[in-house]
């Protein structure tokens, strides 16, 4: 009878402990709503491409801008000054005097790519897993999200982009590409 009588407070702590865990945020949702908070940001930015077809990696410096919902930009000041700047689904490219704009719609291999780093700014998770399988680790002051192509017409280009932070701030982006290219960005927030 003893026993009987321990089962239901048994079952009651154990759901009253299945509540507290049910209960905990999730770690990548509060990530992303403190990144939904901020709707501007300046950072600089250094990056490295490694390509197969170069001997030495390509390296580049400027500086990144970021209006919520969906405007990036990114001014290269090294090695050569030019702009590349998305903005309402267009992506205007600057090199000296000349001046390209495209649809990003009419590049599907490039729109997911831009979209991982506007989504994550954004904090839009549902746009993110629209596009990847997420894969999030690390405590908030340095963490890690892992974004696999869903698509596999991309994830024949793109193994996967990996974007790094502390606390509501973006600090890298790396792009592996399934042939083995990468790029690696290092941003340091100005504001």
């Amino acid at each position: 009878m003893r026993i009987v009588g321990a089962v239901p407070v048994r079952v009651l702590l154990l759901l009253g402990c299945a509540s507290v865990l049910a209960a905990e945020p999730d770690p990548l949702d509060t990530l992303l709503g403190q990144l939904a908070q901020r709707r501007h940001g300046v950072a600089s930015f250094e990056q490295r491409q490694f390509l197969s077809v170069l001997k030495q990696p390509l390296d580049s410096s400027g500086l990144l801008l970021y209006e919520a919902p969906d405007h990036l930009e990114q001014r290269t000041i090294k090695p050569r000054p030019q702009s590349v700047v998305v903005d309402h689904g267009l992506i205007t490219m600057q090199l000296g005097a000349h001046v390209r704009t495209l649809r990003l719609a009419d590049y599907p291999q490039l729109a997911p790519l831009i979209e991982s780093v506007r989504a994550t700014l954004a904090g839009d998770r549902a746009a993110l897993e629209g596009e990847f399988m997420l894969q999030f680790s690390g405590p908030p002051a340095q963490w890690h999200l892992q974004l696999v192509p869903r698509d596999p017409a991309l994830a024949a280009q793109v193994q996967h982009v990996l974007i790094s932070g502390e606390n509501a701030a973006i600090t890298g982006v790396e792009v592996l590409q399934s042939g083995g290219d990468r790029s690696v960005m290092h941003i340091t927030p100005r504001e």
